[in-house]
């Protein structure tokens, strides 16, 4: 027991595929799957489970299109149950889609509660024991490897231990490369996760083990880790933890924190610097908006507000940060906001080359400045380009590309119901007017339009920025109607985004307010090369 607590290997097997595809509002292409697929081999992970050949034909497509596909660190695995009751394993047609899917590795899931075998098999207790021993010494057979689900292990174990360890008997008996307890409904606490793998490894010494946790008592990622620590040697989840009900166990913090944390070696530390990024990748892919607040990889999970915090992570990182973040390939950001101090805004001009963090009384003048917006409800923590122009016209460091001196939006609806929206700008730029008028969709998108389409001939590198996210908040949602709203707006060149925003009680103002930001930010850049 100890020296497998030791070991220094903990292989990691991913399901976003499968269980992650069972998440409310996921559904993954071929394309889709292929492409993660490549992503996790390139990450370093140790197996990949494709998916169920024979449930669905697009499985069965994609396993067929992976058999032109190399990886090179992961083994692309099958999904599946052990044979039904009353049927030979020759004729099962679950076994049959997964020996004509190609792959080398199946995982098989049988059931370990008697419950279930009752309720959900209706078959007896010894029948159950034949078919996972069967199924699983078919496949051995077939020259496989195999690693053996034990479904619902600790609901069994609790129910029925001396069943659930004849469960775990016949599948080593059978040859089951790995048994993976697995922790079905999500509701079985750490303590309990613990004392239970350490009896059951205690009972088989001589059998890898794994564990496949849900996070139905939001204890999955705490479960798997504290699986690995009491010897288990597999560890199953999805990336970012999406899945059936409240998602599995989340790789993204597992992997971190067991290799970080423990010193277990589940993929190299030079993949493990790419862990926010195929995060991000596999959330994009999902068409999922990521979680900011989300450990390890999440845009906020190393950002910093509070001033007293600011100053202390100046001095020494690990005051207010578990790790580097540099570690799994994510970054430190210093917020600023009403909350925030002289340290705040000095950490936010080195970060932007203001140079201002050797001058008091500018970094004063900054921070009364930013307080007194947030007032007014602006908030900079997503909107780092229009801090940095607050502070340049603060400074009077700053000069417009181009000035404003009117604009007009109208939205028409037609009979036939089609609605259109035209915008009118009229702009200083050079000391020149620009008279322009454009149409889009919807009056933020034709002012937009009509913004570029003054500007491009003056600033033709205004063309690739586009507008990648558009937010709206209301601020003092008690004044009704009258309310301020907050537009936050994202943009993206090809080579880096950012973020702006306006404040106003007309939406189409504050629009305007984070629209021009964005372009003024884009052309100062520029400037600067």
């Amino acid at each position: 027991m100890k020296n497998r607590t030791k070991m220094r290997r903990v292989f990691i097997y991913d399901t976003t595929l499968r269980d992650g595809s069972q998440g409310a509002g996921i559904s993954f292409t071929i394309e889709d799957k292929i492409k993660i697929v490549k992503a996790l081999d390139s990450f370093g992970v140790s197996y990949v489970e494709g998916g169920y050949p024979g449930a669905n034909p697009k499985d069965d497509l994609f396993f067929e299109q992976m058999k032109k596909v190399e990886l090179k660190n992961a083994k692309l695995t099958a999904f599946g149950s052990t044979r039904r009751k009353d049927i030979s394993v020759e004729k099962d047609e679950v076994l049959k889609a997964i020996l004509k899917s190609g792959v080398k590795t199946a995982c098989i899931f049988g059931k370990s509660w008697d419950l279930h075998v009752k309720q959900a098999l209706k078959t007896t207790n010894e029948e159950n024991l034949k078919m996972i021993y069967e199924s699983i010494s078919f496949l051995k057979s077939k020259k496989l490897e195999v690693i053996f689900d034990a479904e619902h292990y600790f609901d069994g174990y609790k129910s029925n231990k001396i069943y659930a360890f004849e469960v775990v008997g016949a599948a080593i008996a059978a040859g089951a490369d790995v048994i993976c307890l697995c922790e079905t409904n999500g509701g079985t606490l750490p303590s309990d996760i613990g004392t239970i793998v350490k009896k059951t490894i205690t009972a088989f010494p001589a059998v890898k083990f794994g564990i496949h946790a849900h996070n139905d008592s939001d204890c999955a990622v705490a479960n798997s880790i504290v699986a690995a620590e009491e010897g288990c040697l597999l560890v199953q989840g999805t990336i970012n933890g999406i899945g059936e009900r409240c998602g599995n166990a989340n790789l993204c913090s597992i992997i971190p924190s067991i290799q970080i944390k423990k010193g277990y070696e589940c993929v190299s530390n030079k993949n493990l610097k790419k862990l926010s990024e195929i995060s991000r990748y596999v959330n994009e892919i999902s068409n999922l908006i990521p979680n900011d607040s989300e450990p390890y990889v999440g845009k906020n999970a190393f950002a910093h507000k509070a001033g007293v915090h600011v100053s202390a992570i100046k001095r020494a990182p690990e005051t207010y940060e578990h790790i580097d973040p540099s570690l799994v390939g994510n970054s430190r950001r210093i917020l600023v906001s009403d909350l925030a101090g002289k340290s705040n805004v000095v950490s936010k001009a080195v970060e932007m080359d203001l140079g201002i963090e050797n001058a008091p009384e500018k970094v004063k003048r900054i921070v009364e400045i930013v307080k007194a917006k947030e007032n007014e409800g602006f908030q900079y923590e997503d909107a780092d380009a229009s801090f940095f122009l607050t502070t340049k016209k603060a400074l009077e460091s700053f000069k417009p590309f181009f000035v404003l001196k009117g604009y007009r939006v109208a939205v028409e609806k037609r009979l036939t119901g089609e609605i259109i929206s035209e915008a009118t700008v009229k702009l200083d730029i050079k000391g020149k007017e620009e008279h322009t008028v454009a149409e889009g969709d919807g009056p933020v998108n034709a002012l937009d339009h009509c913004l570029r389409k003054a500007l491009i001939k003056y600033y033709p590198e205004i063309e690739d920025a586009v507008l990648t996210d558009f937010k709206v908040r209301v601020v003092n949602s008690n004044a009704n109607t009258a309310a301020k709203v907050r537009v936050l707006i994202e943009s993206s060149d090809s080579s880096k985004s950012w973020g702006t925003i306006g404040v106003n009680e007309n939406i189409i103002d504050a629009s305007w307010q984070a629209l021009s930001d964005s372009i003024e930010y884009k052309l100062l850049n520029k400037s600067k090369k």
